[in-house]
């Protein structure tokens, strides 16, 4: 096993306290957005086994049979197919949806047929891959995901008493399901841009009036005026509206399958995808949002946002169930003095601590893990898991590996 140097993501949006809190260091003043661990090429995870550091996508390039295991490399290729983090949302990030497999590879190929630069900034697809997501959290966490049901949007909207969004209202109380928020998302992201964005000023008045008030709606209300606050006249604060509003509570999660909306609003959580940068924008952020793509792969279907919570397994390990294989996200909560806890061995796995000590050995030698602190484990070797603190002081590691 090998501890690994991180990179911390410093986009506009990141918190500027939560990640410093976690790792015990002192804030810089400037956003922390992101913690990355893992072997993706923007920001890899760096390991030294003697000859200094070296980043972890050279370390697998150079042996992927023997980081990954075979058994991996024949399912996934010859790279970890898995990024690994730890998010702090301080602002709303984009409203966004990722496209499934297929789409992924028939948006990259056209686009790269076009000619059209990898990092140009109206390209959308980066890479041939899908980018399901899973998101634990470490604080209570406030985010937006999948549509409401037209009717309950319609009643939503209605209650702001803004004339400019009664079109909107009627369309999701006269329509069926799809039809109507397909008709009410385009329309807000083609409307004349100087109209939209004093609808938008007057929804965020009401929305904040609202949430004083109380009621079912205020925390929703509430999310909706600061996320005006953040991006004032983007059309992407109406198309927040038709969205469910969901706080998580410190181990909670969410999973975001192809084509569903989301933001994240507040919090801090551990976060897991499929090694992707392919992202649709709908709004809340000054990059390019294409509506045709965009409409082509949203998903309109209202849905639950379906907050998971940890399946307990026999050898504690408590198992987030998400229905693709390409990351399987886990924990595992360390009583002091406790029996050790020892993972399946058979896959790679990035091991993350979030609270207390945890002790890591394995044949390779030992490793103590600090809050924010992670592990690469390659497949094959065995590692045990245990509570390092004194007396009273548990600990809390994720583990973060591959569908066997």
């Amino acid at each position: 096993m090998d501890r690994l140097t991180n990179t911390v993501r410093p986009y506009a949006w990141g918190s500027t306290t939560a990640i410093p809190e976690l790792l015990g260091t002192a804030p810089t003043g400037e956003p922390q957005a992101e913690l990355w661990m893992g072997a993706h090429p923007g920001a890899p995870s760096r390991i030294d086994r003697g000859a200094g550091p070296v980043p972890l996508n050279e370390v697998i390039d150079a042996d992927p049979a023997a980081e990954l295991g075979e058994p991996a490399v024949r399912r996934f290729g010859p790279r970890l197919p898995f990024l690994f983090k730890v998010l702090a949302a301080g602002a709303p990030l984009s409203l966004q949806v990722h496209p499934d497999l297929a789409q992924a590879r028939t948006g990259f190929a056209d686009e790269e047929a076009r000619g059209i630069p990898v990092d140009a900034p109206h390209r959308n697809y980066k890479d041939a891959n899908h980018k399901p997501e899973a998101i634990v959290a470490l604080t209570p966490f406030d985010g937006l995901c999948g549509f409401r049901h037209p009717a309950e949007a319609a009643e939503l909207l209605e209650a702001l008493a803004v004339d400019s969004l009664k079109p909107y209202v009627d369309v999701l109380r006269a329509q069926p399901g799809t039809g109507a928020l397909r008709e009410v998302l385009a329309a807000v992201l083609t409307a004349d841009r100087d109209a939209m964005g004093r609808t938008v000023e007057e929804a965020a008045l009401s929305a904040a009036a609202l949430a004083e008030r109380g009621g079912p709606h205020a925390a929703a209300f509430a999310a909706y005026a600061a996320t005006a606050h953040a991006f004032p006249g983007d059309p992407g604060v109406i198309a927040a509206m038709l969205l469910n509003h969901v706080t998580l509570q410190p181990g909670e999660a969410l999973y975001l399958g192809a084509g569903v909306p989301h933001a994240y609003l507040d919090g801090l959580g551990v976060e897991i995808m499929a090694n992707s940068d392919n992202v649709l924008r709908c709004g809340l952020t000054p990059k390019h949002v294409d509506v045709p793509e965009l409409l082509r792969v949203v998903r309109f279907e209202p849905t639950d946002p379906g907050v998971l919570r940890p399946e307990v397994s026999s050898n504690g390990e408590e198992v987030y169930e998400t229905p693709i294989d390409e990351f399987r996200l886990s924990r595992y909560v360390l009583a002091p003095g406790g029996e050790a806890r020892t993972p399946d061995a058979r896959t790679p796995q990035i091991l993350l601590c979030t609270g207390g000590t945890a002790r890591l050995r394995s044949p390779r030698g030992e490793l103590t893990l600090a809050p924010g602190e992670s592990a690469f484990v390659p497949a094959g070797e065995q590692v045990e898991l245990a509570c390092a603190g004194g007396a009273g002081t548990g600990a809390t590691v994720f583990r973060a590996t591959v569908v066997a």
